[in-house]
């Protein structure tokens, strides 16, 4: 007669193991931590970006590199940042105001110094704030320039709108203020050591 070993069953209730119970909490506390690292390079790599495509924009329009630019018509050139664009302003509430700016020379210094601030403060991850504002009021005059809510532009052409409201620009502008909210210039900038100086940590709108 053969005989079968049949496993113990224990019945019962079973007390958590203090080992289990402990390494609960690390764990997601290890999980919390992975995912703020993880947001805060991704923040940090959404800063670089746009922070060269605003420092991009400054160098092309500058040294005329060939890009939006052509090649001899740059800003140390003589030619005028500012003339072409807001000079084919065709539509909009402002049309008239975009074409007496273009051109001028206190336009090209704003807008180019402009560019040139915002880009090097992302490129650093110092003064996102003050970036962000900048920034939003920039775009938001390139949006009434474009006036995306217009389907027909002054002549009575089609403006090829492609929606009435959120263009590129508004997208950037929440990016800079995203950015700012996050403190996004810790990770991969400068952005510790800049809070940490005496006039920064009086003048908290420097951050």
């Amino acid at each position: 007669m053969a005989l079968h070993d049949h496993p113990h069953r224990h019945l019962g209730f079973r007390f958590p193991s203090p080992a289990r119970t402990s390494t609960a909490p690390a764990s997601a506390d290890e999980a919390t931590a992975a995912a703020t690292a993880t947001r805060a390079h991704v923040f940090a790599g959404l800063r670089l970006l746009t922070g060269f495509v605003f420092l991009w924009a400054f160098l092309d329009k500058t040294f005329g590199l060939g890009y939006a630019t052509g090649s001899g018509k740059g800003w140390i050139d003589g030619g005028s940042p500012t003339k072409g664009f807001l000079g084919s302003v065709a539509v909009g509430p402002m049309e008239s105001t975009f074409h007496d700016w273009a051109g001028a020379a206190w336009a090209d210094w704003l807008f180019m110094l402009g560019l040139l601030g915002i880009g090097l403060a992302l490129i650093a991850g110092i003064g996102l704030r003050l970036a962000a504002v900048a920034g939003t009021v920039m775009m938001a005059l390139m949006w009434v320039a474009e006036w995306p809510p217009a389907q027909h532009l002054s002549d009575g052409s089609a403006s090829m709108s492609t929606n009435p409201f959120a263009d590129y620009h508004l997208v950037y502008a929440v990016v800079l203020i995203a950015l700012a909210a996050a403190g996004a210039g810790a990770t991969w900038g400068l952005g510790r050591v800049w809070a940490r100086l005496p006039f920064v940590s009086r003048n908290r709108w420097l951050l």
